[in-house]
């Protein structure tokens, strides 16, 4: 075998050096090495002998640039493909892709903003650090992408102590989506309406007049009625934003409805599904759904209807609990309902709605019997019923989980037959409703914390019977 020692080789013209020719194999004996120090381009790499080799030494770096993907057609063992980072203690952290984080919440809760972009694949963990998210939580903010399928408007939070959040980004229609999903993982919760309407009633004669009121809890003037005018109607919110006026009476009962857009528009009359009736009762359950029940056709009934969160009514569902009128409803529990109070002799029994819609049964009642009563959520998740028949201003709260508290001194004018919504996004207002001086158009504000404020001046047209409803995300 021959043998050539040089030190370097340059072309002879041009930039460009061949060696050998095609199926020739060049050799790198073991103990010699081979430097380069620009760009090797090759097509495949191979083991000299045996299954494997290796690249670079321990404490080098390969970089693969942006842009550029490495496929994986086989099995890839000892990567780390979480980069876990030091523990986080702050309230706000923007999480990156591919990487895990302590989050020790001992201290206050913490905010995470997920990235504004992701591809398929795209991995986060967010462990527990301290076992502390039952005291403080971790809140979700998926920063424009979907989060399981709903977008960044939905509130995500976490509270469970000890819990593992193992998340990754599926499409652009389900977005991030919990990898690990098990009991403890939280569900995304719509985000409270701020707006709120009230419509319909009687001043003497029905009108279908509305007012709307801003997320401060301002009433504005009348605006011109829409759809046939009723009184002792139902409403509700429902698809997140909006709301819906369904059944009353015009002097006959009657069992159209009327939506209600996220901008506080009301539609013309839907032709009605469901029995006629009179002095029901309406909620949001579910997040985004509905339920009228109760009321008075030529009796007291306890026939419920589901509604859509497309604003579409159902058929009559078989009544369950004391067949009543003159009650009142709101949400709790941030996807369940409760109807209480009524005529049956003046009751003060309630009924819960879990969040698939079903009613309960009687539910021996709390607080001074009374019918035309009036409700709303407020502090997003617990229920406040107020005033009612024999003109009183007391009120009763309904804690997260149902149950009916004792009752709590009136504020503001001793009145019944009003109307209640949600507002501002955890907060309610009482509205219109008779006295013993007549109709009013006063309102009360209550707050996140359920205190009745003192009466506001009215605006727009006095009535009692009216109906109200919150809609809108947007302040």
């Amino acid at each position: 075998m021959s043998e050539v020692k040089v030190n370097k080789i340059s072309p002879r013209s041009g930039t460009d050096v061949t060696l050998g020719d095609a199926s020739d194999t060049f050799t790198v004996p073991t103990g010699a090495g081979l430097t380069v120090t620009d760009e090797v381009k090759t097509n495949k790499i191979s083991p000299a002998t045996g299954v494997a080799f290796t690249l670079g030494d321990s404490g080098d770096t390969f970089t693969i640039p942006s842009g550029a993907t490495l496929d994986n057609l086989g099995t890839a063992t000892g990567f780390a493909s979480i980069a876990w980072q030091s523990v986080v203690t702050g309230s706000t952290l923007t999480a990156v892709a591919g990487r895990g984080y302590p989050i020790n919440t001992t201290s206050n809760t913490c905010t995470i903003t997920l990235p504004g972009s992701a591809s398929v694949g795209d991995q986060i963990i967010f462990v527990d650090y301290a076992r502390n998210w039952g005291t403080n939580k971790i809140i979700i903010d998926s920063n424009g992408l979907n989060y399981q399928g709903e977008d960044d408007t939905y509130t995500v939070e976490y509270d469970t102590s000890g819990q593992t959040l193992n998340i990754v980004y599926a499409d652009a229609t389900k977005g991030w989506i919990p990898l690990d999903d098990d009991a403890s993982a939280d569900e995304p919760v719509a985000p409270p309406t701020q707006k709120a309407i009230f419509a319909y009633g009687d001043t003497g004669s029905v009108t279908a007049v509305s007012n709307l009121v801003n997320s401060s809890g301002v009433v504005a003037s009348d605006v011109t009625g829409v759809g046939t005018a009723r009184r002792r109607l139902a409403s509700a919110s429902y698809g997140g934003d909006k709301a819906i006026f369904a059944y009353g009476t015009t002097g006959s009962n009657v069992s159209v409805s009327n939506l209600v857009n996220n901008s506080g528009v009301v539609a013309t009359d839907t032709t009605g599904v469901g029995t006629a009736r009179r002095q029901l009762a309406g909620a949001e359950y579910g997040t985004d759904t509905a339920i009228c029940a109760y009321g008075y056709t030529s009796g007291r009934v306890s026939m419920s209807n589901l509604i859509s969160n497309s604003g579409v009514v159902a058929t009559d569902v078989t009544g369950v609990g004391t067949a009543r009128r003159n009650l009142a409803a709101a949400g709790y529990g941030t996807d369940k309902a409760i109807f209480a109070y009524g005529d049956g002799s003046a009751v003060s029994m309630s009924n819960l709605v879990n969040s698939s819609g079903v009613i309960g049964s009687d539910v021996t009642g709390v607080g001074t019997a009374r019918e035309v009563p009036s409700a709303a959520t407020y502090g997003t998740d617990k229920a406040i019923f107020g005033y009612g028949s024999g003109y009183t201003s007391i009120t009763n709260l309904v804690n997260s989980s149902g149950v009916v508290g004792t009752d709590v001194t009136g504020v503001g004018t001793a009145c019944g037959d009003r109307g209640a919504s949600n507002y501002g996004g955890d907060k309610a207002i009482f509205g219109f409703g008779v006295g013993a001086a007549g109709v009013l158009s006063e309102t009360n504000l209550v707050t996140n914390l359920g205190v009745v404020g003192t009466d506001v001046t009215g605006v727009g047209t006095a009535r009692n019977g009216v109906g109200a409803a919150g809609y809108s995300y947007s302040a």
